[in-house]
């Protein structure tokens, strides 16, 4: 173990070995990295009593968020927690699973098998292995940011005996919704986020259909030689999750256009901004498990957003520009295309596709077991998530036994990191019942 400060912290660095089939436990190990974060003034033998509090990540496929100092929710985390950041397996500074790392599992279809070993069920077991050693058997608190909630709400269905408290922040899972009725309930939604924000900018509406107007009749080649294509472009729109990302977008598109001796063309600055928004460099899993996160055993995703997207033909750029509506921006869905157009997903292109056409998922939630759930729980619903649609969390909130809701609107899906300690508070005093 390494430990390190950074002003009123004191940080070390954990690894853990852990079956990659947790059903084969004397099989293959992989490793998972964890960093382990507590107040300077509670670092000595006085803090050796904190209870821990394990924090897990959206995605998925993104390792726990690098804090520098007591930033955001963390600065009331360590208050009375013992935290460990874990990068899930696959992210961040456990055994990585890229374009790079994948070609050393064999085959597209031996790299799949290997994939199917990285959702939630898997995520959460590596957690208990984990809470054994760190605790010595002692429960601890679980907090789940977007996918993150949804490993928690499998922790509640499989192993509650490990855990003293969960909260979870935008994301509460449906218990029953496969891919296709997720994206059925997201495209509205996604639309609505389009048009608030060409209510509060609607000199954008003209930027965008000129964007997409150029993209349909040039090859345009980002600056690590992705294409952007209008369906790339409309992908822009995952920004509008973020509290601050109507914001992001509007001076993204405000200067794309630059002359040049061959006309009007997008800037390389622009070129570049766009690139850091959509590139899946530093987290492929999250479009090549995307949709296996929402598979619960009733047959293949089959690149669900990509076919319910035909259903929603307003989406569909070309017809837009064709006539005078505004362009629509997408959100969080994946499309097959993204691995033509992404040079860090086309290598994966053959082990996606066998993802999307896998049939053996197991469901990932117990509905009779959270429905006796004894484990205090409390979550914060943002009301209109771009990502996790309301609904569906408010049915699971019924169905989980005790658990308490915050719905709110103060917050877009970046509540825990935008709020600084007010979500985290919040959520503490309900699950205590002290509010």
């Amino acid at each position: 173990m390494t430990s390190y400060r950074q002003p009123g912290l004191v940080l070390t660095d954990r690894r853990f070995t852990v079956p990659l089939d947790h059903a084969d436990p004397e099989g293959e190990q992989i490793e998972v990295y964890g960093r382990e974060v507590v107040a300077s003034d509670k670092a000595g033998p006085d803090g050796t009593d904190l209870p821990w509090l394990v924090y897990l990540e959206g995605g998925p496929g993104f390792g726990a968020r690098r804090f520098i100092g007591p930033q955001a929710w963390l600065g009331r985390a360590v208050r009375e927690f013992r935290v460990l950041l874990l990068d899930q397996r696959g992210t961040g500074n456990s055994t990585p699973a890229t374009r790079q790392t994948l070609p050393l599992r064999g085959t597209p279809a031996q790299q799949a098998d290997y994939l199917a070993h990285f959702r939630a069920d898997s995520i959460v077991q590596d957690c208990e292995l984990i809470r054994k050693r760190l605790t010595g058997g002692a429960r601890w608190t679980v907090l789940g940011q977007s996918f993150g909630g949804f490993c928690a709400t499998h922790y509640l269905s499989t192993a509650p005996e490990g855990l003293k408290t969960v909260l979870i922040t935008g994301g509460l899972p449906s218990l029953h919704a496969d891919a296709d009725e997720v994206y059925r309930a997201a495209y509205p939604r996604i639309r609505r986020k389009s048009e608030a924000h060409y209510s509060r900018y609607p000199q954008d509406v003209e930027r965008a259909r000129r964007i997409a107007a150029h993209l349909l009749d040039h090859e345009v080649t980002l600056p690590n030689g992705g294409l952007l294509t209008p369906q790339a472009f409309q992908s822009l729109g995952i920004l509008l999750g973020g509290g601050d990302g109507t914001h992001q977008l509007h001076l993204l598109l405000e200067d794309a256009f630059v002359p040049t001796p061959g006309g009007p063309a997008l800037s390389d600055a622009f070129l570049e901004n766009v690139q850091a928004v959509l590139s899946y460099a530093g987290h492929p899993l999250y479009a090549v498990l995307h949709e296996a996160i929402y598979a619960q055993g009733r047959g293949p995703t089959a690149w669900a957003a990509e076919r319910v997207r035909a259903e929603f033909p307003a989406f569909d750029a070309e017809k837009t520009l064709a006539g005078d509506e505004p362009l629509l921006f997408t959100g969080e869905t994946v499309h097959p295309w993204h691995f033509e157009t992404d040079p860090a997903l086309r290598p994966l292109r053959e082990t996606a596709h066998l993802l999307a056409e896998r049939t053996d998922w197991t469901p990932l939630y117990d509905p009779a077991r959270l429905a006796v759930n004894e484990v205090p729980v409390a979550t914060a619903v943002y009301h209109d998530d771009l990502y996790v649609d309301t609904a569906h969390s408010l049915e699971t909130a019924r169905a989980i036994r005790g658990l308490r809701t915050w719905v709110t609107d103060e917050f877009e899906h970046d509540g825990v990191r935008a709020g600084g300690p007010r979500v985290l508070d919040r959520l503490l005093a309900l699950a205590r019942d002290e509010v």
